[in-house]
């Protein structure tokens, strides 16, 4: 029996869940579900945001982790606890680790971002230690697991896991008893899979008629890839930008869960830009700081054909974004939006030609953004990188045409070319 057939046969039940809820609601808050006028105004439909955000670790992940590591026997206690992440279930078990009296080991990946690694400290004190390795989630989670089998810890698994996916799912139980009638949808993101399978397990009994929509980064589309392949597969690569979803492989136990209910759940992907533009706009329109995987369940709204007055609840999964970030978001944000663009421009070595490429190139709502000298070839060229910040998106036309009449020769680099990648 593989792996995946041995957890189809372990479901979460909603028994489970209530249990759970029961379990850690001295210790977990019960985070409001806000309306969204922006986008109910954008929808025409009720938007209602879960500001999962809100909890002490600024994350859904103390649900699942503390739901876990609160039924550990004394003996599993004093061996002490093991864990991978990318960085929020790491400040749930660090939480648990200090509130329970448990040591802990935490294995982050090196891209998950210094906020997060500070919190996970602050959070679980002198009972964690922090373990820095691998580039992505699947190799700090192999060296979690290399961990565990040798010192006897135990592991506490993100999402694959029914007692994580049982403490996950209380937010369904949540939303439930927040609202008069049950919704008519509710927007998920999807890394590993817990949040998901405990979500539509607990919908499937209680609000049966409610849509269930999966929404996952186009870079790490693993549950996408699960369902295709009828059981989870391992991505060959994965973009690491949305470092709360890019998970390289949905775990057993959540495919389990979710694939006896798939006739009941839509994925989609969406492009990491638009995961920007929506953090931005969450900031400055909602004031909600929302990490990228905070922000895919209400990126997808604009993906989806929702019935006006319809109630839809999309879950505002995290919080835990570093600052320093930001010019990163804003740049792809810009970049998908159509406003930056980035070209080579072979200027010729002679007086002026900055002036020339500014009067006949450069439109009167367009902006450097940045220019950097790569190198000259000769006595008579000197190629330059030129980022171009566009008035309107519709712009780029009339650039482009200017370019094609100008005697400086321009060249475009387009978003996910070698090129681009390594010049920008």
């Amino acid at each position: 029996m593989t792996a995946t057939d041995s957890a189809t046969t372990q479901l979460v039940t909603t028994d489970d869940i209530d249990t759970a809820a029961r379990r850690i609601g001295d210790v977990v808050r019960a985070t409001d579900l806000d309306v969204s006028e922006r986008l109910s105004e954008q929808t025409g439909a009720r938007i209602l945001l879960k500001r999962e955000d809100q909890q002490d670790v600024r994350s859904y992940k103390i649900r699942g982790a503390f739901n876990l590591m609160s039924q550990l026997t004394g003996d599993q206690r004093s061996a002490g606890v093991v864990t991978a992440s990318a960085g929020n279930h790491a400040q749930g078990v660090a939480f648990a680790c200090r509130s329970l009296g448990i040591n802990g080991r935490i294995y982050v990946p090196t891209n998950t971002p210094k906020q997060k690694r500070d919190r996970i400290l602050a959070h679980g004190r002198n009972w964690v230690e922090l373990v820095v390795t691998g580039t992505n989630f699947d190799a700090a989670q192999t060296a979690a697991r290399a961990d565990a089998a040798r010192t006897g810890a135990t592991m506490v698994p993100p999402f694959d896991h029914p007692d994580t996916m049982a403490g996950q799912g209380t937010i369904a139980a949540e939303i439930l008893a927040q609202l008069d009638q049950a919704p008519d949808a509710v927007v998920v993101p999807v890394g590993g899979g817990g949040l998901l399978g405990g979500i539509a397990t607990y919908l499937a009994e209680y609000a049966p008629d409610c849509r269930i929509v999966a929404v996952e980064p186009a870079g790490a589309p693993s549950l996408t890839r699960a369902l295709e392949a009828g059981e989870p597969v391992t991505l060959d690569t994965v973009d690491t930008f949305v470092d709360g979803a890019a998970v390289a492989r949905l775990g057993d136990f959540p495919f389990g869960v979710i694939a006896s209910k798939a006739d009941r759940i839509r994925v989609l992907t969406v492009d990491e830009g638009a995961v920007c533009t929506e953090m931005l706009e969450l900031y400055q329109n909602e004031g909600i700081i929302a990490e990228p995987a905070g922000a895919l369940a209400v990126t997808a709204l604009h993906q989806l054909e929702i019935d006006e007055g319809a109630t839809v609840v999309c879950i505002v999964s995290g919080g835990n974004n570093d600052v320093s970030r930001y010019s990163e978001i804003i740049e792809r944000s810009l970049v998908h939006r159509g406003l930056k663009h980035y070209f080579l421009v072979k200027f010729p070595q002679e007086p002026g030609q900055l002036r020339r490429f500014l009067d006949e190139v450069l439109g009167p709502e367009d902006d450097i953004t940045q220019f950097e000298y790569l190198k000259r070839n000769n006595r008579e060229y000197g190629a330059a990188l030129v980022g171009i910040e566009l008035g309107s998106a519709t712009g780029l036309h009339s650039l482009l045409e200017r370019m094609d009449v100008s005697r400086i020769d321009c060249e475009r680099l387009e978003p996910g070319t070698a090129a681009y990648e390594y010049l920008t």
